[in-house]
C-alpha cells in the first residue's frame, strides 16, 4: 500500500525490533538515511539495527559515532534507498518477501514491500527522511542526524551539481546547516580525499575510454584485472561512473564494472536521452539521469548490448 509521511510515521511507531536495510554497494544516500531513521527511532525508545550485505565503507565512519549494533530477532523490515529486492545482495536475500516498509525516491521502485513511501521527485532519500523526522514531535534533529541527512543530499546531487538538484534540495542543506552538520569535513571526504588506489583505477579506467555516435557516447570499463593490479576496493569506485558524462560534449556517459557473470551498468545521461528508459529495456532502472542495468556475458557481449539501446535512444546506428 502507498503512504504518506504521516502513514509512514504511524507505521514505524508501531513497530519494534527494526531492521533497517541498505542496497549493497552502499553509497551516501542509502546510509544516510539508514543512519538518520536509525537515531530518529532510538529518539523513540525504539531498536533498530542496520543490515547491508557489503561491509560500510570507511569514510562513513562519523556516521557510526553513537551507533551500536544490537542483535534481536526483528519484528519488523524497513528498506531505504532501494527500489528492488535484487539490491539486495545474497546476504539479505531471508528478506525477500519480507519487507514492511520502503522509503523510496526511484521511479522504478518495484513496490515490493507492503507499504511504501516512493517520492521520485526527492533528488536523495535522506530529503524523505527529513520529513520522517519532523513527523515526530519527540525527535530532535541532532547534530549527527544532520550529518546523515547532508550526506545523502550532497552525494546523490554530486555536491549540489547534477541536474535533480532542486530548490528544496538546498532548503535541506541549509536546515542541516542551521542543525550543526559539519559540512566542510563532509564534502572533503566525500569530494576531495582520494587514495592512492583509487587515483591508480582512475587512471586506468580513463584508459579504457571509447566514443560512440559522433562522440555523444563515452563508454568506459573496470575489470577485475583492473581493480586487482591496483588494489582499489568497490568502495573506492563511488563517482566513477560520473567520469564518462564529464568529457565535453558527450550526451551519454556510460560505465562498465565486471562481475562473476557478467557486468553492471551505470549510465549518467544530459536532458537528451532518459537513462531510466534506457536501463528499463535491460531490466534495469533508476532515475532519468542516472540509472543502471545488468547483462551477462563477456565484455564485448556488455558493450553491443549497451550500445544498440543507447543507439536506438539517440537514433544513430553505428
Amino acid at each position: 500500500m502507498e503512504v504518506n509521511v504521516q502513514k509512514c510515521c504511524e507505521l514505524l511507531r508501531e513497530m519494534n525490533d527494526i531492521v533497517i536495510l541498505c542496497h549493497r554497494n552502499p553509497d551516501g544516500d542509502t546510509l544516510g538515511s539508514a543512519f538518520a531513521l536509525h537515531y530518529i527511532l532510538a529518539q523513540l525508545g525504539k531498536r533498530s539495527r542496520i543490515e547491508c550485505h557489503d561491509e560500510i565503507p570507511a569514510q562513513y565512519s562519523y556516521m557510526l559515532l553513537d551507533y551500536k549494533k544490537e542483535e534481536f530477532e526483528p519484528k519488523a523490515v524497513v528498506a531505504v534507498d532501494i527500489a528492488d529486492e535484487q539490491l539486495f545482495g545474497e546476504n539479505l536475500d531471508k528478506y525477500r518477501g519480507k519487507v514492511d516498509l520502503c522509503i523510496d525516491h526511484h521511479g522504478s521502485n518495484k513496490h515490493y514491500a507492503k507499504n511504501w513511501l516512493v517520492r521520485d521527485t526527492a533528488a536523495a532519500n535522506c530529503e524523505i527522511i527529513e520529513d520522517i523526522c519532523y513527523g515526530f514531535e519527540e525527535a530532535e534533529l541532532t547534530k549527527l542526524i544532520a550529518d546523515c541527512i547532508y550526506t545523502g543530499v550532497s552525494t546523490d546531487t554530486g555536491c549540489f551539481r547534477y541536474s535533480n538538484t532542486t530548490g528544496h534540495t538546498h532548503a535541506v542543506a541549509g536546515r542541516m546547516f542551521k542543525a550543526g552538520c559539519d559540512f566542510v569535513m563532509i564534502n572533503r571526504v566525500m569530494f576531495e580525499l582520494k587514495s592512492l588506489s583509487r587515483i591508480a583505477i582512475e587512471k586506468e579506467v580513463l584508459n579504457t575510454v571509447e566514443y560512440h555516435f559522433d562522440k555523444k557516447c563515452a563508454l568506459v570499463y573496470i575489470t577485475k584485472e583492473m581493480m586487482e593490479r591496483t588494489g582499489a576496493i568497490e568502495a573506492e569506485l563511488e563517482g566513477v561512473a560520473a567520469m564518462p558524462r564529464q568529457i565535453e560534449g558527450v550526451e551519454v556517459g556510460i560505465t562498465l564494472r565486471q562481475r562473476d557473470n557478467g557486468y553492471k551498468i551505470s549510465m549518467r545521461t544530459g536532458e537528451e536521452v532518459d537513462a531510466s528508459i534506457v536501463c528499463a529495456k535491460l531490466g534495469g532502472g533508476g532515475h532519468r539521469c542516472a540509472s543502471g542495468c545488468f547483462v551477462e556475458g563477456d565484455l564485448e557481449t556488455a558493450k553491443r548490448t549497451i550500445l544498440g539501446v543507447v543507439g536506438e535512444s539517440i537514433g544513430e546506428k553505428e
